[in-house]
């Protein structure tokens, strides 16, 4: 049986701490003197209320949470987040005039708030906003709103809840594997709130160290502030509608990368190496950092990240030389930048790639499939799957010729469990399926094949690429309703993993339930 209580106190209380982020809103616009400050009162106001409501259904109900429930809360809490963090776009008009006698725009409106929360919960950063400055010009709170949608999915609602507030959901290891994104779940500490406290604090110390550096090389501090959330989150949303490009400044591009690279890097190494510890002289310092860096660097994920990065980039900027003309730091740099900003699925622009060979979109379209490491901010397939895979393949080809050998997978010198290998091949597959299906379907809509693709990888691996940059010129709001809602659907299914959400519709699940 499902646990109707504990579910229901969970998402209350997580919408009580939605609703909080909403009032961080309200002070925003009241403190720019925006125009916007209504729309998150009355969104706040409402979603408080549900919230309250929620949990006190929930009151008595024991903290033991089956597995079942685990993934019924991670589901329903995404898609309630994005139901409630939807309102401020359709109380704010930026969507259109809510009419109630007319169906059609109804759910257009509804359909357009529901999919620019959806992406930013989810850091697709695909956005129904084909003019950012025009569209919001001035309202703080609500640029601000879209920034801190991001920032706080970047690491994962529920996960973020574990943190400040274990009691809600036990200190459920159950609630973190059916969010927590890759095929290995890495703690730091016997507890799982002090786990997700630690990392919470490498994403905040990173997020501050990316503002401060963005305030340095000359972003005003509005700017600075709304960047670091969504290059920290490795989300993609802007309040310019040329994004980083907009500054022209190759400080600026090139600590964009760098913040993007690091949150690409699983946040349980990084904080092995930000870690400080009690140490009684230099010597022992000296040897402690080491130690640290050099398994930091005997990774096999972080390595292959780091590997898979250096060679497409010196790839691309070979041919940007000389195919394009560009000079060998402007070469280096562009290349460096799109390389980082797709592989780590942020999707953010700093060229018109439209304009580079096809043979470049090749090699972004397999970094934005598969991503960077597991354990960090990003989207994508994920860089340790990736590794398997290869290993996988390897072994396959050793076995055709010595077929009684023995060939563990084998990550960071450990033999991965028959299981692990088994859910990695099904996910694979999965992941195929729904990329072809998804492109099967948008085809035939008549919408071409090079945006199909873009659309479903998009989605799928959470980019949220802009249709016009590597395909037909094309918006995600021209696209029909239908296709919106399909491409929400397959935002949730790549945050999530998609078995721990395509589990709700299977029949082992509700059975005994």
């Amino acid at each position: 049986m499902f646990n109707k209580k504990l579910i229901s106190k969970v998402i209350g209380s997580l919408l009580v701490l939605e609703a909080a982020f909403m009032l961080l809103c309200v002070v925003t616009a009241l403190f720019y003197r925006s125009s916007d400050a209504w729309p998150f009162i009355f969104s706040f106001l409402i979603t408080l209320g549900a919230g309250v409501g929620l949990v006190r259904l929930g009151l008595g109900a024991p903290t033991t949470m089956t597995r079942r429930d685990a993934y019924i809360v991670v589901t329903f809490t995404w898609v309630t987040f994005s139901i409630f963090g939807s309102l401020p776009y359709l109380f704010g008009g930026f969507f259109g005039t809510f009419s109630f006698f007319d169906l059609s725009s109804q759910i257009a409106i509804t359909t357009d708030a529901f999919f620019e929360t959806m992406s930013g919960f989810t850091t697709t950063g695909a956005s129904m906003l084909n003019d950012v400055e025009a569209q919001l010009d001035s309202h703080h709170a609500m640029l601000a709103w879209r920034s801190l949608s991001q920032w706080i999915g970047g690491l994962g609602i529920v996960f973020f809840t574990i943190a400040i507030l274990p009691s809600m959901v036990g200190n459920s290891m159950k609630v973190f594997s059916a969010e927590a994104t890759g095929p290995i779940r890495s703690k730091m500490h016997p507890r799982l709130s002090a786990t997700a406290m630690r990392i919470w604090w490498v994403y905040i110390l990173l997020t501050v160290g990316c503002g401060v550096c963005y305030a340095l090389a000359g972003m005003d501090g509005f700017s600075a502030v709304n960047y670091a959330m969504t290059t920290t989150a490795t989300g993609g949303f802007s309040i310019h509608n040329d994004s980083i490009a907009h500054f022209h400044s190759p400080t600026i591009e090139y600590i964009a990368i760098v913040f993007q690279f690091l949150a690409g890097i699983n946040f349980s190494m990084l904080f092995m190496v930000m870690a400080k510890r009690k140490l009684n002289s230099w010597r022992e310092f000296k040897r402690s950092e080491k130690s640290k860096w050099s398994e930091f660097l005997a990774n096999e994920e972080t390595r292959f990240f780091i590997l898979a990065v250096t060679c497409c980039t010196l790839v691309i900027a070979l041919i940007l030389m000389f195919s394009n003309g560009y000079a060998l730091e402007t070469a280096f740099r562009k290349s460096l930048f799109q390389v980082v900003s797709l592989m780590t699925t942020t999707g953010i622009f700093c060229d018109h790639v439209g304009a580079w060979p096809h043979i470049t979109w090749m090699i972004l379209y397999i970094l934005m499939f598969v991503g960077a490491c597991s354990g960090s901010t990003t989207g994508g397939f994920k860089s340790s799957r990736a590794l398997m895979i290869i290993k996988v393949i390897r072994n396959e080809f050793v076995r055709m010729m010595h077929p009684r050998a023995v060939l563990p997978v084998k990550l960071n010198g450990k033999a991965m469990p028959s299981q692990i290998v088994n859910s990695l091949l099904a996910s694979f597959s999965i992941y195929i399926l729904v990329c072809l299906g998804t492109i099967a379907l948008m085809m035939a809509i008549d919408i071409d094949i090079t945006n199909s693709a873009i659309i479903s990888i998009s989605c799928l691996s959470n980019v949220g690429l802009p249709l016009n940059e590597l395909g037909p010129d094309m918006t995600w709001s021209s696209l029909p309703i239908w296709t919106k809602w399909v491409c929400t659907v397959l935002m949730l299914l790549g945050r999530l993993e998609i078995f721990n959400v395509l589990i709700l519709f299977t029949t082992p699940f509700w059975e005994d339930s």
